[in-house]
């Protein structure tokens, strides 16, 4: 059985709209409570992709209510509230009991409640005598968002942007790594697993492990703790490895163009909680949903886009046949006399037919919203010649550069603003030896598109600093504050934002995350990972250093990315489970999902917080 975690982060909310009693074996409540149900902002964004509406009225809610909106009391029904536990949703709570707003309160927090915190609403709620209101109080431990099976998100923005930021204080950077830790956590609770760990040495990688490694041995000393209820012999025999990287372990992939459906999907049309809204043919817009309830999503949304027009088409065709079938059956065509015998089977025609329109009815509906996708999509490609930066970019990588006619063409041709700036940052990773003149010219060319050059200078800015930080480290009176500050942040870890290129694609053109994982994977000793942290939380802590008993091959894992994933690199890692033979599935997570614009609009708050600026007064430009 593989972890599915969709399916686990699913039954765990159906539990809580149940007031977390145990379920049927048919996954329904034992008797039909009407009940309603609170949320905050933050945790309709996780119920969204995993519960529609009709899925609520299964399961007894009856209304559901934002928790800071007004709300009116509804006597002799329970309430279930799902919130983050934060100082505002707790003195709404103590509010809205003091009120008696519902007949009974059964509180549910994203994440383990501070102490501190339900003391005061303890003291509020006895104060307002309405303490015997609160029926239960649960950490559900589910403080993260799962778009598939196999891949979810913190949903913790910017980190990439306070991760990096050079005036950055300790205390912020621990917050951060704390509050990332803690949704990894959550992560871990929620699949029932305690994983091997392993990462890079140095810079925020290391900091997640460690911190994340201390909270599950603290975690697995209490008597009953989340671990050892859910798993049987079975899970402490076959663990999953946890793979922590950070962003700059592979910059490129986060900015780099896509051809294939899935991401094209959403870094063109901006896909949001598995949703995307496309402007219809007769102007208006049509909203989509895309999970793995839509067939066709599921098994085509890692080809090539022209692959998946052509099987657009193809099932377009199929459909046809198959009415065209039911239509000649159902004597729609035949002239044969009639006699009484074909009675018989025309009503068995007849009744194949009805039978069949709900399902045609729903493989149309499949094929008109892909219709409908592909179009949009096909507008943009066409009008930002998306296919030709993506060519460019993937050649650009493999060759360690371009030709710089080429590089001048695509500056000055089609595309956005943003689509000419990506390509001047993959031109600057790409590129071993940067060329000062050609440098010059791609930031005249970007000046004259009306780029905001911010987020290219950053990246100019880490290039360079890499070559004083090997020069500096013999005259180290030399160094300024801003090689000070990428020391310490990163130790060695910062030269892999600008790899030689080598590093950053294989022939076969594998990512690098890929290509690590699945090295980490098979264990064997390899030159790329021996330096690698290794944490077990189960193991003893004076053993932990020098490794442990659980070497691999590894069947499953987990692997992470601090400072914004992408569907590009979730994509490969997914085709690894099909090509290798012992990694059998991959879940991917990330602290948010991040579209190559986004990630390079925070490269440029960077830049703007280093003084790099684009062009005077544009700011505003994209």
């Amino acid at each position: 059985m593989a972890l599915n975690l969709r399916q686990k982060q699913t039954e765990c909310i159906i539990r809580m709209l149940n007031l977390n009693q145990p379920l049927n074996p048919s996954g329904t409540a034992n008797e039909e409570v009407y009940k309603i149900l609170i949320y905050d902002r933050f945790c309709q964004n996780i119920l969204s992709p995993l519960i529609h509406v009709k899925d609520l009225r299964k399961h007894g809610v009856t209304l559901y209510f934002l928790i800071d909106k007004d709300r009116r009391p509804v006597h002799d029904v329970p309430a279930v509230y799902f919130v983050q536990p934060t100082e505002s949703n707790l003195q709404r709570i103590e509010a809205d009991a003091s009120r008696s707003l519902y007949d009974t309160f059964h509180l549910n927090f994203s994440s383990s409640i501070p102490r501190k915190l339900l003391e005061e609403l303890a003291s509020g709620t006895l104060k307002s005598g309405s303490v015997e209101k609160i029926t239960k109080l649960h950490d559900q431990y589910l403080e993260f968002v799962t778009l598939e099976d196999n891949l979810f998100s913190l949903a913790q923005q910017s980190t990439y942007v306070q991760m990096n930021d050079p005036s950055a204080g300790d205390k912020e950077i621990e917050e951060i790594i704390e509050r990332v830790a803690s949704g990894l956590f959550c992560v871990l609770v929620t699949l029932s697993v305690v994983p091997v760990i392993r990462c890079p040495r140095g810079g925020p990688a290391e900091m997640v492990a460690s911190l994340l490694d201390q909270k599950l041995r603290d975690h697995l000393l209490s008597k009953n703790n989340l671990f050892t209820e859910g798993g049987g012999f079975m899970s402490s025999f076959q663990r999953p490895l946890l793979c922590i990287f950070d962003r700059n372990f592979e910059l490129s992939v986060g900015i780099q163009h896509d051809f294939r459906y899935r991401p094209l999907v959403h870094d063109v049309l901006g896909l949001k909680l598995n949703r995307l809204n496309v402007q219809g043919e007769k102007g208006g817009n049509k909203s989509f949903e895309l999970d793995s309830s839509d067939p066709f999503w599921s098994s085509n949304s890692s080809l090539e886009f022209p692959e998946v027009a052509v099987e657009i088409e193809t099932q377009l065709n199929k459909y046809k046949r198959d009415v065209e079938e039911v239509n000649k059956r159902t004597g729609g065509g035949s002239g044969a006399e009639f006699d009484g015998t074909d009675l018989i089977g025309n009503t068995k025609h007849l009744m194949n037919a009805v039978n069949s329109l709900p399902e045609l009815t729903e493989r149309k509906q499949v094929i008109d919203k892909h219709t409908n996708i592909a179009t949009a999509l096909l507008g943009q490609i066409k009008e930002r010649s998306i296919d030709a930066f993506t060519k460019k970019e993937s050649e650009m990588m493999m060759r360690g550069g371009i030709d710089r006619a080429e590089l001048m063409a695509a500056l000055k041709g089609k595309g956005t603003k943003m689509d000419k700036l990506r390509f001047a940052i993959m031109y600057l990773i790409s590129t071993e030896t940067i060329n000062q003149s050609e440098v010059e010219a791609v930031e005249a060319a970007l000046n004259e598109a009306e780029a905001d050059t911010s987020a290219f200078q950053y990246v100019k800015k880490i290039k360079s600093l890499n070559v004083s930080l090997a020069a500096s480290s013999a005259n180290s009176a030399s160094r300024s504050n801003i090689v000070d500050w990428a020391e310490k942040l990163y130790g060695q870890s910062i030269s892999a934002v600008t790899a030689g290129v080598k590093n950053l694609l294989s022939s076969d053109q594998q990512l690098a995350v890929t290509r690590t994982v699945e090295a980490l994977t098979e264990g064997k000793p390899n030159p790329e990972i021996d330096s690698y942290l290794f944490l077990d939380p189960r193991a003893p802590k004076s053993s932990s250093s020098a490794g442990s008993h659980v070497k691999g091959p590894f069947r499953e894992a987990i692997v992470f990315m601090i400072g914004g994933g992408n569907y590009v690199e979730y994509g490969s890692l997914q085709e690894l489970t099909q090509r290798q033979l012992t990694v059998k599935n991959v879940i991917y997570g990330a602290t948010e999902i991040l579209t190559g614009g986004e990630l390079v609009e925070q490269l440029g708050l960077l830049g703007k917080k280093m003084g790099l600026g684009g062009p005077v007064g544009s700011t505003s430009s994209h």
